[in-house]
């Protein structure tokens, strides 16, 4: 059994907890594209997403001093963080989700071609949103998130076969949704 890699976000962490300055600039600079993605699509709103970023951002600058690396990276925390603020805003929602503006379409595209993209985008926004919150987690993680099965599974505390079982039981239902039958939908 191999020792795990050293954590690439140790020294960073160790910055801020030291309040060096420029530490956490160069923090915010290098995790906030991939918290606001992530927010994002778990909750489907720009705003909130910045709310939940601001506030995992907060979190880590109270316990950067007394971050110790050992047994989860703090990628990995600062995702837990983030996926347990989003869940708790969802559970405080219950309600259905608002359509949010697309990502910008290219520039150069052409008005139709940027229609169909603008469609094509609310479409999946819509169906992701529809989604069960742990399927919608699995896909985020895996897909939107660049994360391995075995590293998104752990992160979501369950096994790679559990977590491979949410993915197929997503895909199916974000098809169905895509298609427009909306039936069937797999809760679990």
């Amino acid at each position: 059994m191999s020792e795990a890699p050293p954590d690439p976000d140790a020294e960073l962490i160790a910055r801020v907890g030291r309040a060096e300055p420029g530490a956490v600039r160069s923090l915010v600079a290098r995790k906030l594209p991939r918290l606001l993605a992530l927010a994002t699509r778990m909750l489907g709103d720009r705003m909130e997403a910045e709310d939940v970023a601001q506030e995992v951002f907060v979190r880590i600058w109270k316990q950067a001093a007394r971050w110790r690396e050992g047994d989860a990276k703090f990628d990995t925390w600062m995702h837990r963080v983030a996926l347990n603020l989003c869940y708790d805003r969802l559970r405080g929602q219950r309600e259905e989700p608002t359509d949010a503006l697309p990502e910008a379409a290219d520039p150069a595209a052409s008005p139709d071609i940027q229609l169909q993209t603008f469609a094509e985008n609310a479409r999946v926004r819509a169906a992701l949103a529809a989604l069960p919150v742990r399927q919608r987690e699995a896909l985020v993680l895996t897909y939107y998130q660049d994360m391995s099965n075995r590293d998104a599974a752990a992160l979501m505390g369950v096994g790679v076969d559990a977590l491979e079982s949410l993915l197929a039981r997503a895909r199916r239902n974000l098809r169905a949704q895509l298609a427009g039958s909306g039936t069937g939908k797999d809760n679990s």
